[in-house]
């Protein structure tokens, strides 16, 4: 895993967003760290209470508990399932042909029966991710004192979990990490009177798993075999070491006793034979061993530093404040209890932002083997249960987890999604060959890390071939965020390449129309009304259109900048040309199919059309205002329906495509929305109850990172070559400032403002940089390049155009006349 944090490196120094600046503007800034603390003044009673850390592959929730305290374990790679080279039936190009022919010529239900049948894929392997089970330490107290002055606590800034209280005249302080150098998770509690810690270590497990203990060892083994999802499953090993000042460790059967002991520090890894055959000589078991002897040989302290060393200059880069902190003496979940009964806290807003951040950093590290799942690691043991597992979901879940990686200055954290990209597309060639007899790559609306690229089980929601069109663009996007031509070169273009061709040979003329239309496929995971029956599968969904667009343009604009493959380009601009046009429908908004069908749920979650306006940019107010009023019409009546569907991630959308409409106010009742019932009380969002046949709230990771993704667009854009400060700036936040927000183009961005109008920015290029700045609020500014300044004129638009060098500083100084 060094090669890939050395490739960071070198990426780092081609000029990826990672400065973080400082504009002159105190107004809304607090001092004291309260802004990035969630604490509480109880332990947890359940999972949705707990607190998560993560080192990119090691998570773990901490409780917090007095009498016991619980951390409950995860590991990226434990997996259930295993890679089935007979996941995708054969299909093929003939019988391709003769559907889209039954389509042309009407006869639309029998082409959705006959796809129904013989286009699904298989699931006996598919596995799911798995949660470990519980490290358990119980306490031993040597009175009945009750407790008094408790606190825990998780710090964003330093990413440790703490925890304090007293017990008659001793206090007892424990911390807990989740070390990326180290590579372990580390848990640590002193005693202030010495030789008062008493505690006994045992495990919980929820795996298949052997235990017994090795000297001051606490070890477990077994397997990952999940039946309810398919055969398979890895194998793992995990250990726990114990090192005590003081006092004595005693191994007894499956527990480690710990008496009179004045510090305990609890050393934990777990390793799995996840694709053991990719490194040579390598063996999880010894692999487990050696992490943990290693870090043993280091005290707490040390590790403590190492780890703040490697953490805190990421979560560092930026800053948020959405006005004082006024509650910081009030529980996190008190406040969020406030929030709920009608109350206000800009401040919440900011620290759920900055948890987003925290939890992608905690998730998807460069050296992290895999990306964000839809839980991530962080594994409540309820998804896995459903029908839709915890696993990658290709058709918005996936790709909401990373919509802050760029925008919140932490575009290292999409390198694991890169790669996990890479070997979809190694798979997918052999799905697009056997399943459309086509060449290039392509996967489907659900996939684990066995290689599963085709349909679902179902095509109802599984026959979605331009997933891998959407998971690819966010290769492209990490350009227009870097302008690294070496990346561009070495990791996206190959891989936007073999996608572009796969839709060009996918795609087939409408005979009537001569328009380039793929199919039959589906608007995810939705259906209509043809001829009294409710179907899923047509040609040309909308978003199927909108996806194709976005590859064909980012592949046609990479050949153009590495001035290579120049017959394909060809053949872009050509497809381009052919592609329908995004169309308003009869009832006023955008049409989700090519043809105006009836919606058969009108409340239904997905409104995977709308991608045209988030997170692409299709559709604007600027260019496209008939479109954008249809996009909004087509919102309202999705929130209007009775019964909407109204989930985490469905109203993480709402905020980013409210903010692009530049509808302020809408924008915030949503991350109201969001924060007052769709997360609990550790502010983890959630899937509620009687949604995709839920029982009861399911962590899903999406809510936190999309929702973060849509406070940030409301305060900065960059998406149609303009840059535009504090576009959808709701009256609730009118004071703050933010500083280290990247935008496209290479940019970095300072703002601060007073009033609900910009007092100060600052832009700084990482790279060389042409593009429009728009200030939204129409007041009077300064600008200064370098410190001189400027007699640049705006447009019509109030855009400037600005022309940097790597290293230019753009600064903003509101006039007299703004206040």
């Amino acid at each position: 895993m060094e090669h890939r944090k050395r490739k960071w490196l070198a990426q780092v120094a081609a000029g990826f967003c990672l400065v973080t600046l400082t504009v002159s503007c105190t107004q809304g800034e607090t001092k004291t760290g309260d802004e990035f603390r969630l604490w509480y003044d109880r332990p947890a009673n359940e999972w949705m209470e707990s607190l998560p850390v993560g080192n990119g592959r090691l998570g773990a929730m901490v409780y917090g508990g007095v009498d016991e305290e619980k951390l409950a374990l995860n590991e990226s790679t434990l997996w259930g399932g295993e890679y089935d080279e007979t996941q995708q039936r054969p299909f093929g190009r003939e019988k391709l042909d003769h559907l889209r022919k039954l389509v042309f010529e009407g006869k639309l239900a029998e082409a959705n029966d006959i796809a129904g049948r013989e286009m699904n894929g298989t699931s006996r392997s598919f596995g799911t991710h798995l949660p470990m089970g519980d490290l358990k330490i119980r306490f031993i107290y040597e009175d009945s004192h009750p407790v008094t002055d408790y606190c825990r606590e998780l710090d964003l800034q330093d990413a440790v979990c703490r925890t304090t209280y007293r017990r008659g005249d001793v206090t007892y302080s424990s911390q807990c990490i989740a070390s990326n150098p180290d590579e372990v998770i580390v848990w640590n509690v002193t005693a202030s009177r010495p030789e008062a810690l008493n505690m006994d270590i045992s495990l919980a497990l929820l795996r298949n798993a052997e235990i017994h203990t090795e000297g001051n060892d606490l070890v477990y083994t077994g397997d990952a075999r999940f039946p309810l999802q398919g055969e398979g499953g890895v194998k793992f090993e995990g250990r726990v070491t114990v090192k005590a000042k003081d006092g004595v460790v005693e191994p007894a059967d499956t527990l480690l006793r710990i008496r009179k002991a004045t510090e305990v520090t609890l050393l934990t890894d777990i390793r799995t034979d996840f694709r053991n055959t990719t490194f040579a000589g390598y063996d999880y078991s010894e692999k487990c061993r050696t992490t943990l002897a290693e870090a043993g040989k280091h005290s707490f302290k040390e590790l403590l530093k190492r780890h703040v060393a490697d953490y805190a200059p990421l979560f560092a880069r930026v800053n948020l404040s959405l006005g004082t902190v006024d509650n910081k003496d009030i529980p996190t979940d008190e406040r969020w209890r406030q929030l709920r009964a009608g109350g206000t806290d800009p401040a919440l807003s900011a620290l759920f932002f900055q948890y987003a951040r925290y939890l992608l950093i905690a998730s998807s590290r460069p050296d992290s083997p895999l990306p964000v799942a839809l839980q991530g690691f962080f594994n409540d043991n309820l998804a896995c249960y459903m029908g839709w597992t915890n696993d990658y979901h290709l058709d918005i879940n996936t790709e909401q987890n990373y919509w802050i990686a760029n925008v919140g200055n932490l575009a290292e954290c999409n390198l694991p999604l890169f790669d996990y990209i890479r070997d979809l597309s190694v798979h997918g060639s052999k799905t697009a060959r056997d399943l459309y007899g086509c060449q290039g790559w392509t996967a489907h609306t659900t996939a684990n890390p066995w290689g599963y690229t085709a349909v679902s089980t179902s095509i109802a929601w599984g026959l979605f071939p331009t997933a891998s069109s959407w998971m690819a663009s966010h290769l492209w996007t990490q350009y227009e965020y870097t302008l690294d031509r070496d990346y561009l070169a070495k990791t996206a273009y190959p891989l936007l390449k073999g996608n572009a061709r796969f839709l060009l040979d996918y795609m087939v003329e409408d005979p009537s129309t001569g328009y380039l239309l793929t199919g039959p496929s589906i608007s995810p995971e939705n259906s209509f009304r043809f001829e009294g029956r409710e179907l899923g599968a047509s040609m040309m969904p909308t978003v199927d259109r909108v996806l194709a667009q976005e590859i064909f343009n980012a592949c046609l604009r990479s050949t153009e900048i590495l001035d290579t493959d120049p017959l394909l380009a060809d053949s872009l601009r050509q497809a381009l040309k052919k592609l329908p046009p995004l169309r308003i429908g009869a009832n006023g908004g955008v049409q989700e199919w090519m043809e105006d069908y009836e919606e058969a749920h009108p409340n239904h979650r997905h409104t995977s059309h709308l991608l045209s306006l988030y997170p692409f940019s299709q559709i604007t107010p600027e260019e496209t205002p008939e479109l954008a009023t249809a996009a909004r019409r087509t919102i309202e009546l999705r929130l209007a329906t009775p019964d909407w569907e109204d989930t985490e991630w469905s109203r993480a959308n709402m905020i980013c495509m409210y903010a692009r409409l530049r509808d302020a106010e809408a924008a915030n009742a949503s991350v109201h929305q969001l924060l007052t019932e769709l997360t609990r009380e550790n502010l983890l969002s959630i899937s509620p109850a009687g949604i995709a046949g839920a029982p009861y709230d399911i962590f899903i990771f999406d809510g936190n990172a999309a929702g973060a993704a849509g406070i940030a667009e409301m305060l900065l854009q960059s998406h149609d070559d303009c840059i535009r400060l504090l576009p959808a700036l709701p009256i609730e936040w009118k004071e703050g400032s933010y500083k280290g927000l990247c935008a496209r183009g290479g940019l970095v961005v300072d703002a601060c403002w007073k009033e609900g109008r910009l007092e100060s920015g600052l832009l700084r290029a990482t790279v060389p940089a042409d593009f429009r700045l728009q200030l939204v609020d129409g007041g009077r500014y300064t600008l200064r390049i370098n410190g001189e300044v400027q007699t640049i004129r705006p447009d019509v638009s109030n855009c400037f155009r600005l022309s940097l060098k790597k290293g230019d500083v753009v600064e903003i100084a509101g006039s007299n006349d703004n206040k």
